[in-house]
């Protein structure tokens, strides 16, 4: 393939602006504020999931509270009644008065274990409230780290964007002005090898793999005409040469 050096030149300003482009993507994706987000995301999912079971406890334990009541209040009714009929004597046999005093006893027994239990219940619920407010808290500060690190994330996203969008433009435009079966094989070659299509050739040396030329490369590239368009056997990348080629 032929193309004119100032052709071949500007392959080099191509691939300086999709290195630039390469290393904006590669910091777009390594941004600190995705780990972040992630470590944030998996901490609210756990404790949310707490929250939720400290939640479910809580309502249990009021509505056990409830039922423990209540049995507590029948207890007392019966009790209020029961005296009430002891207390008054009428239509009371002997035996009906034995009844009703070991019934009295058995009910205070009864409302006592009862009352034992409402206040077993109620510290129950009241270790879950107060569960459920610490976990509260963690989760709207988490949230609110995670509200913050969001907001810089697309900060950061955002200018890279910009970047990105000018870059890409810098791009297009000089790619309009190179031939375009250049612009293919240097693509062809840059899918291939790492992003790096066209490499200067400084002092001897491919800039793209680093590598020196030996003397028959030398000899070789010495004899193409100036708008032959070279590759480097060993990377196979397009040599670009230049003043300070060595050559």
């Amino acid at each position: 393939m032929n193309a004119e050096p100032a052709d071949q030149i500007r392959l080099l300003d191509v691939q300086a602006l999709d290195v630039r482009l390469s290393q904006l993507d590669h910091k777009r994706t390594s941004l600190p504020e995705h780990l972040e987000l992630e470590s944030l995301t998996s901490d609210l999912t756990q404790q949310r999931d707490l929250l939720v079971a400290a939640q479910t406890q809580e309502s249990d334990a009021g509505r056990e509270q409830v039922k423990a009541e209540q049995d507590v209040d029948q207890v007392r009714t019966r009790t209020v009644r029961d005296q009430a009929r002891l207390d008054s004597g009428v239509g009371v046999s002997a035996r009906d008065l034995a009844n009703l005093q070991s019934e009295l006893v058995s009910l205070a027994k009864r409302q006592g274990d009862l009352e034992d239990v409402v206040l077993d219940v109620m510290e129950r619920r009241e270790a879950a409230a107060e569960r459920v407010a610490a976990l509260t808290g963690r989760v709207t500060e988490l949230q609110g780290n995670a509200d913050d690190a969001t907001v810089r994330r697309d900060a950061a996203l955002a200018a890279f964007d910009a970047d990105t969008a000018k870059l890409a433009k810098d791009r297009e435009l000089i790619v309009a002005s190179i031939p375009a079966p250049l612009i293919a094989l240097y693509e062809r070659i840059r899918a291939k090898q790492n992003g790096v299509g066209a490499a200067k050739l400084y002092q001897r040396r491919c800039e793209g793999c680093r590598l020196e030329l030996d003397l028959a490369e030398v000899n070789e590239i010495k004899s193409a005409a100036r708008d032959e368009v070279v590759r480097h056997e060993n990377c196979g990348r397009i040599l670009v040469r230049t003043a300070d080629s060595g050559i």
